[in-house]
């Protein structure tokens, strides 16, 4: 009996330090969370100079990352506005990304911007927005309205407010006058 006794003590003693057994990791070789430290609804962001307003930024959703990057994943709202007073020019997108190392925002799908003094539309699917140069640019196809034609090309470089432009590689000029 004394034999059987230790050996079922032995059995189970195997067994539970089998159980308890953890596999240890090292923690710099495990897999990081790189999703967003923070996600804000319904933001307005506004850019300044001298106390007046010259960029209103809205979206329904922001994330932010931990490298500083941003992203507006269901859509930007952008306005420009003259020396804090009114609306020159918008941006709007359905998708939109700022690289803050760069200050530089990436706009995708169904990307519009609209010159308010001079009714021109801007519509493309993807569109560069430099901050700091405060210049807007694409290499992928685009189509301007104006009161007078529509112009399609491939690639765009513009001031953000949208005032000048100059498309790279025109493919067509069509009149709206008859």
């Amino acid at each position: 009996m004394p034999r059987s006794i230790f050996s079922v003590l032995v059995a189970l003693l195997v067994m539970l330090t089998a159980a308890c057994g953890t596999d240890l990791r090292d923690p710099d070789q495990e897999k990081k969370y790189d999703g967003p430290f923070r996600e804000t609804a319904n933001v307005l962001t506004l850019y300044s100079d001298s106390a007046k307003v010259l960029i209103r930024l809205q979206a329904p959703m922001q994330a932010d990352y931990e490298n500083g990057d941003v992203i507006f994943p269901d859509g930007i709202d952008v306005e420009f506005l003259e020396k804090g007073e009114s609306v020159t020019s918008t941006l709007r997108a359905n998708y939109g990304k700022q690289e803050r190392n760069k200050d530089l925002y990436l706009v995708r799908g169904n990307v519009i911007v609209h010159n308010l003094q001079k009714q021109e539309k801007l519509e493309t699917e993807e569109l560069y927005w430099n901050k700091a140069k405060a210049q807007i640019y694409t290499d992928k196809f685009v189509k301007i309205t104006t009161p007078e034609e529509i112009l399609m090309g491939h690639g765009l470089e513009a001031n953000q407010d949208f005032t000048n432009y100059r498309i790279k590689k025109v493919t067509g000029v069509f009149s709206l006058k008859e």
